[in-house]
């Protein structure tokens, strides 16, 4: 097969605020052929998307391509003009962002942004325009191809907002796409649609790609080859059946490792009957005006009853929508409920945080998804974990800052971290620090609400192993939110399976591999699995996509 893109000794460098450069790609080739897609992957940092944008001519601000070359179709990327890259992109390299929903305009029609590219490089009529876009709706499987365009943009699922982002890179007729973690923030049913359009399209079009993910399941469904990158540079690099069945390199081995995280060492453990932890009864909360019944009038959780015994964890899972966060927010006080009893250590709560002592907050925490939002960039790391610790137990001077050193070191960061602010954190390091904060109330529960989903799959396996770790040392529980399944399993001894805000089957760690309800076996099915056959052999029911389909 003849060679679309060669990636020639490629160096990038970043320059930092004090004006030191440092080279951040480091002699990188990589060869595409004509209709192939390869996969980069590698942990946060890695250079992955560094390199994939490279490929448009493009670095992020601070960054430049300061030796090598980057050819695609005979065009030395890194050599031309601005005027000149810009009329290759689009037309000739595309790119499908990780986040849909931030690439569209709100104020605009999807047809109108999707056809864009067309008016920009004068490609074709307006008329022939719109068939093209109708005929890539359909490709990609979206629903009412004919009138989804003239829909805004949130008028549409995140599945369907993703395969229109695609279609808005393909409508140029390019012959290399950049997909970067397209499917990331997706749920399990809706990635599996939108993986299937990608590569139908793909396949039926012979265009070639790169596809930028840390997710080694997602890569091995639509990839022909794997690029292994850290800090900068190759690894290892081979056919995806090769790298997922015979991987060399030390750190690929260790990318899959992580990507099924350890089972619980106290998970079957027996339990003793005692007193939940906390128990939760006929559980109603939601949005909107209240109505004249006392309940609002969207009710996000209907009705939920469940419990967490003292040293163990329940996992809650479901698709986006389904209230799990909602729940958490519930049981937090944060959101106060509208009906039902929440009772924890013995004593009922007040529905809201307002109404629940001191004592009762400091026993129960919860942290959430975004370390990034969590916490206040304005203030460094040693304010962050001293608040809680003035706050609940009143420390100061010596004593608050030898707790803060010792709160750093449970977390297993460097006690250095403390004068920094979180922008100067990695991704996995934020997480540790927004854990640290809640372990800072010594509680009895933590609520983690989706604490790895932001995370690439060797920092979150980390980030799993830490949270055993102090649950042995510190008699913790934990609920579990998330929509990765394999998390979940990996630290929990009963899973709660939520669908459209009601608790639809409770299943303990024997059950996990049978469970009984037709939406939870829809779920578990769709999880993708380290095989490159996996999403071509999957048949899932038509009745149970027709009921709960999430694309």
């Amino acid at each position: 097969m003849s060679k679309l893109v060669e990636i020639k000794n490629l160096h990038v460098e970043a320059t930092t605020d004090s004006g030191r450069r440092i080279e951040i790609i480091k002699g990188v080739n990589i060869d595409i052929a004509k209709g192939e897609i390869v996969a980069l992957i590698g942990e946060s940092g890695s250079g992955k998307t560094t390199i994939a944008l490279t490929l448009m001519g493009h670095t992020r601000p601070g960054c430049r391509i300061s030796d090598g070359s980057l050819l695609v179709d005979g065009k030395d990327m890194a050599k031309l003009s601005e005027r000149e890259r810009a009329a290759v992109r689009g037309t000739e390299v595309a790119y499908v962002p990780q986040s849909a929903a931030a690439a569209f305009n709100p104020s605009q029609t999807i047809m109108d942004q999707v056809i864009e590219v067309t008016r920009i490089h004068d490609l074709m009529t307006q008329d022939k325009a719109r068939e093209r876009a109708i005929e890539l709706f359909k490709a990609l499987s979206l629903p009412s191809p004919e009138t989804i365009g003239s829909r805004y943009p949130h008028q549409v699922s995140g599945g369907q907002l993703q395969r229109l982002a695609a279609a808005m890179a393909l409508i140029g007729g390019p012959k290399l796409v950049i997909f970067d973690e397209p499917t990331t923030a997706l749920d399990v049913t809706t990635q599996i649609d939108v993986l299937r359009a990608f590569k139908s399209v793909m396949k039926a079009g012979a265009i070639a790609g790169v596809y930028v993910s840390h997710d080694l399941a997602v890569v091995a469904q639509i990839a022909d080859r794997i690029v292994v990158l850290k800090g900068g540079q190759v690894q290892e690099e081979g056919t995806t059946q090769t790298i997922l069945s015979e991987p060399k390199h030390p750190y690929t081995q260790e990318l899959l490792a992580a990507f099924e995280p350890k089972e619980t060492q106290f998970a079957s453990q027996p339990l003793e009957k005692q007193r939940p932890l906390l128990d939760i009864e006929n559980v109603i909360a939601g949005y909107g005006p209240i109505q004249p019944n006392g309940l609002p009038f969207v009710q996000a959780v209907r009705s939920v009853s469940l419990s967490v015994e003292k040293g163990r964890n329940l996992g809650i899972i479901g698709e986006s929508g389904c209230g799990k966060s909602t729940l958490a927010r519930t049981i937090a006080g944060i959101l106060p409920a509208n009906a039902g009893n929440i009772v924890f250590d013995g004593k009922e709560l007040d529905h809201s945080a307002r109404g629940r002592t001191r004592d009762q907050l400091r026993t129960m925490q919860i942290v959430f998804q975004y370390a990034d939002t969590a916490l206040n960039p304005a203030k460094p790391i040693d304010d962050i974990l001293g608040r809680p610790l003035s706050f609940y137990h009143g420390l100061r001077g010596k004593a608050r800052s030898a707790r803060v050193e010792e709160l750093l070191d449970m977390v297993q960061l460097p006690k250095a971290l403390r004068y920094r602010h979180p922008s100067e954190l990695s991704g996995g390091q934020k997480q540790r620090i927004n854990f640290a904060r809640a372990l800072a109330a010594n509680p009895k529960l933590i609520i983690c609400d989706e604490i790895t989903s932001a995370l690439d799959t060797v920092v979150a396996a980390a980030i799993i192993e830490l949270l055993k770790e102090l649950q042995r040392e510190l008699d913790l529980s934990y609920i579990f939110i998330s929509h990765d399944l394999s998390v979940v399993e990996a630290i929990c001894d009963e899973i709660v399976v939520m669908y459209r805000g009601e608790k639809v089957e409770h299943l303990t760690r024997e059950d996990v591999k049978t469970p009984s309800h037709p939406y939870s076996k829809l779920l578990f099915s769709s999880v993708p699995k380290l095989d490159p056959t996996w999403l071509d052999k999957l048949v899932l029911e038509p009745e149970l996509l027709r009921k709960y389909g999430g694309a």
